[in-house]
């Protein structure tokens, strides 16, 4: 195919792109909440992603995306007058999929639905118990990606019937995988939050 061709479809590859980019800029915005407590010497915290589904991800994960949850929790140490003290963290990925019995998260069904995932439970378990004057807090980083630049760069492909192969240049020229990649950040849902550690009697 001539050059034409190769413009059509990558002006094609940008239409779609960009759709994609206009629909998800309406979507609520999406935060996170925390609830932590200190029994004995163990932290649990019990982390939750709210709003994260927007119409346009609803949309995706429904066709059959899974959707990919990342949390990361933190434990801090308050300090008086100074900067708070890095106790320890936790990483936890989870998977959001779509079946016919509804959505699945970890392979659980959300009964309640989406607007607030509940996500897997982080314990910690202190070296020493802190003293009755210690405290506590937890930050949160909850991230959602449904999409990413490489699988929008080959549905742009599908959807045009580009056949180059990805290792050339004109499978994917700058301007086009800037666009992608600026989609899929878009796509993606993120939000923190920081709760205090509570005492259980």
């Amino acid at each position: 195919m001539g050059r034409h061709g190769t413009k059509s479809r990558r002006g094609a590859a940008l239409v779609v792109a960009a759709g994609l980019l206009a629909s998800g800029a309406r979507a609520e915005e999406a935060s996170a909440a925390c609830t932590a407590t200190l029994s004995g010497r163990r932290v649990t915290v019990r982390p939750e992603a709210r709003a994260f589904i927007s119409p346009e991800l609803d949309r995706l994960v429904r066709l059959g995306l899974a959707g990919k949850l990342e949390v990361e929790l933190t434990l801090w140490r308050r300090r008086a007058f100074w900067f708070d003290a890095h106790v320890d963290n936790a990483r936890v990925t989870q998977v959001l999929a779509f079946t016919r019995a509804g959505y699945l998260l970890d392979g659980r069904e959300l009964t309640g639905g989406v607007g607030t995932l509940e996500l897997e439970r982080v314990a910690w378990t202190l070296e020493a118990r802190p003293d009755a004057e210690e405290h506590f807090i937890v930050q949160v980083e909850v991230r959602l990606q449904v999409v990413t630049a490489t699988s929008l760069g080959r549905m742009a492909r599908w959807l045009t019937q580009e056949t180059v192969s990805e290792t050339t240049s004109e499978a994917r020229p700058p301007l086009l995988g800037s666009l992608l990649r600026s989609v899929a950040e878009d796509l993606a849902r993120k939000a923190s939050a920081r709760c205090d550690v509570s005492r259980q009697p």
